[in-house]
C-alpha cells in the first residue's frame, strides 16, 4: 500500500472510530435510556417503558416546547434578515476589505458564549448602559425592565447565534457564478427580480444551513434562559438539563433529547434534498449561460 493510500485509510478510520465512540455510541445509549424506568435511588433500572414519551405530550412539556420553538424561530428569522444583507454585502467588498469585514464575524468565537451572554447584563439590565443612555435622552422616566422576560432571552440567542447565519450565507453568496444574474439582466430582469429569481435560490442552500445552524443550538441552548430569563423562564435546554442534573430524571430527560436529536436528522435530510435541487439548478444555470455566451 502506497504512503498516500495508508495516510488516507488511517486519517478515515481514526475520523469515524472518533464519531462512533464519542458520537454514535453516546446517542445509541441516551435513546435506549429514553425507554427505561426511573429508579427511587438509580438514575434508571432496566425496566421498559413509554411512559417517558407519554410525558412529552404533558400541557407542561408541550407549553415549554411552543416557548422554545416561538424563541427559536423569531432569532432565526431576525438572523437571517440581518444575516444575509452583511453576508452579501461582506462576499461583494472588494479582496482587500473583505477579511477585515469578516474578522468582524469571527471575532465573537474568539469569547466564550458564556462571558459574552454575562455581558449582555451590562447593556439590557436595569442599570445598564441601554436604559442609561433612554433616560440621559429623556425618553424614558424610568428603567425598562428587559431582565428576566422573553425578550431578554430573544436577545440573548439573536445574539449569540448571529455569527452561524453569516458564515455559511457567505460562503454560499461567494460562490456564486456572477454570470447568471448577468444573464438574467441581459434578458430584461431589474435588479430585485434578478436578485428574486437568480440569487435568493442559488443560495437556499446557504439559507437553509444558517437557519439550522441557529435554529438547533437554540432549541437546546440553557445557559442563555438562565441567565437572561430567570428561574422562570423555562426553555427545552433548560427542561432537558434539569431533568439530568437537578430532577435526576434521565429517562425523561434522555427522551427529550432523543426528540431533539431525531429533529436534527430530520432537517439535515431536508439541508440535503434542497441542495440537491441547487446543485441540478446551478448546472442547468452553467449550460444555458454557455449557450448564450457561445451564440453571442
Amino acid at each position: 500500500m502506497r504512503q498516500g493510500q495508508l495516510f488516507r485509510v488511517t486519517s478515515i478510520g481514526v475520523t469515524w472510530f472518533w464519531l462512533g465512540v464519542f458520537a454514535l455510541l453516546p446517542n445509541i445509549a441516551l435513546l435506549l435510556v429514553a425507554f427505561l424506568d426511573k429508579g427511587e435511588t438509580d438514575f434508571f433500572i432496566p425496566v421498559f417503558t413509554l411512559n417517558n414519551f407519554e410525558e412529552l405530550f404533558s400541557p407542561i412539556f408541550l407549553t415549554v416546547l411552543w416557548d422554545t420553538v416561538r424563541l427559536a424561530v423569531a432569532s432565526t428569522l431576525v438572523c437571517l434578515a440581518a444575516g444575509y444583507p452583511f453576508a452579501y454585502a461582506v462576499a461583494k467588498a472588494s479582496p482587500r476589505r473583505r477579511p477585515w469585514l469578516l474578522l468582524l464575524v469571527i471575532i465573537p468565537f474568539w469569547t466564550n458564549s458564556l462571558i459574552r451572554t454575562y455581558a449582555l447584563i451590562l447593556i439590557i439590565g436595569a442599570q445598564g448602559m441601554m436604559n442609561k443612555a433612554l433616560m440621559a435622552l429623556g425618553l424614558i422616566a424610568s428603567p425598562i425592565e428587559v431582565m428576566y422576560t422573553d425578550l431578554a432571552v430573544f436577545i440573548g440567542l439573536t445574539y449569540t447565534f448571529l455569527p452561524f447565519m453569516v458564515l455559511p450565507l457567505y460562503a454560499s453568496i461567494e460562490k456564486l457564478d456572477p454570470r447568471l444574474v448577468d444573464a438574467a439582466k441581459d434578458l430584461g430582469a431589474s435588479s430585485l427580480r434578478a436578485f428574486w429569481h437568480v440569487t435568493l435560490p442559488l443560495t437556499l442552500p446557504g439559507i437553509v444551513a444558517g437557519c439550522m445552524l441557529v435554529f438547533l443550538p437554540a432549541l437546546g441552548c440553557f445557559y442563555v434562559p438562565e441567565v437572561l430569563g430567570g428561574a422562570t423562564n423555562m426553555l427545552l435546554g433548560t427542561f432537558i438539563k434539569n431533568q439530568f442534573l437537578v430532577a435526576n430524571n434521565w429517562p425523561l430527560g434522555a427522551a427529550a433529547s432523543s426528540v431533539m436529536t431525531l429533529l436534527l436528522i430530520a432537517l439535515a435530510l431536508v439541508y440535503r434534498t434542497v441542495n440537491r435541487r441547487i446543485s441540478g439548478r446551478e448546472r442547468r444555470g452553467d449550460m444555458f449561460v454557455s449557450g448564450v455566451e457561445g451564440g453571442a
